[in-house]
């Protein structure tokens, strides 16, 4: 049981109170910016009262940035490397929970080290498969002593921004996880009803696995919206860059005048708009894929 005294309540509600301060804080100072003029923004300290020229910097951070396109690019890549995501891992757990073959557990802790190798330790040979994806292949037709050029450049591509992306070791653990709380009888089930193994995982274990589904899948996409440095690097034409790689045009230059930090922080919050509406939208799946029980 745990123990509730008027001490421990306070402590708690002060530490609960620092973390939310914590969090808030510098939203409410790229909020307030946002809302100001350019000599407001530059004011020293700044004041937090947020001020009445919002539509203007949101309007000129849009133009400046082009962030129509941008935007669109960015919504296909988080929708593309999420769902490559969840269907990877999901397919690699049952893989692993359901089928008896010898090398199953090596597998899983080949895949789960690769925690410890997120994409900016292996940038250089990520980049380099994806320059041509068909380098590995002409490489081992070239020692056996077949020279054949094999080309498939994913950059300046969708395919190239996402394919890339779509590993997820955390994905893996978690379904396995899941799938081993699932009843051997129900397995047997689909067995005796002449249900195959695919069979299996759509028709059951997918819907069985929802709710941990949805709570991955709002993490997932606020990691692919987030993504700088592989946009940047795979993609040299405009026509396929994200919002968040065209936020360094907003950030000021400060090349005579002041900077205008206003509508870099009106810039900001366009880019901020959609992973906060998916997490408000799935917060109620969120906890409770995190929460549940009933599995």
């Amino acid at each position: 049981m745990i123990e509730r005294t008027p001490v421990l309540n306070a402590l708690t509600h002060l530490i609960l109170i620092t973390g939310l301060v914590l969090v808030l804080l510098p939203f409410a100072i790229v909020l307030a910016a946002a809302t100001k003029d350019i000599q407001g923004v530059n004011q020293v300290p700044m004041s937090l009262i947020p001020g009445g020229h919002l539509i203007d910097n949101l309007a000129a951070a849009w133009d400046q940035a082009e962030f129509g396109p941008k935007l669109l690019n960015s919504l296909i890549v988080a929708i593309g490397v999420t769902a490559g995501k969840i269907v990877l891992a999901a397919l690699t757990a049952f893989s692993i929970v359901f089928f008896r073959y010898r090398a199953r557990m090596l597998v899983f802790w080949l895949i789960f080290t690769t925690l410890m190798l997120p994409l900016e330790v292996r940038i250089v040979p990520t980049y380099s498969i994806a320059a041509n994806a068909l380098s590995p292949f002409q490489s081992i037709l070239a020692a056996i002593g077949l020279q054949v050029d094999l080309q498939w450049n994913l950059l300046n591509s969708y395919t190239g921004l996402i394919l890339p992306l779509i590993a997820t070791a955390t994905g893996t653990f978690l379904y396995r996880q899941f799938f081993l709380t699932v009843p051997d009888e129900l397995l047997e089930a689909s067995k005796m009803d002449g249900a195959g193994a695919m069979r299996f995982f759509a028709e059951i274990l997918m819907p069985l696995s929802r709710t941990n589904m949805l709570a991955l899948a709002a993490i997932l996409f606020v990691y692919s919206w987030n993504q700088y440095l592989w946009p940047l690097l795979v993609t040299t034409d405009q026509s396929f860059s994200t919002a968040v790689v065209e936020l360094k045009r907003l950030i000021p230059t400060n090349q005579g005048g002041l900077p205008e930090w206003n509508i870099a922080m009106a810039g900001t919050l366009i880019v901020m708009i959609p992973p906060l509406l998916v997490v408000a939208l799935m917060q109620r799946w969120f906890v409770r894929g995190l929460i549940a029980t009933d599995k």
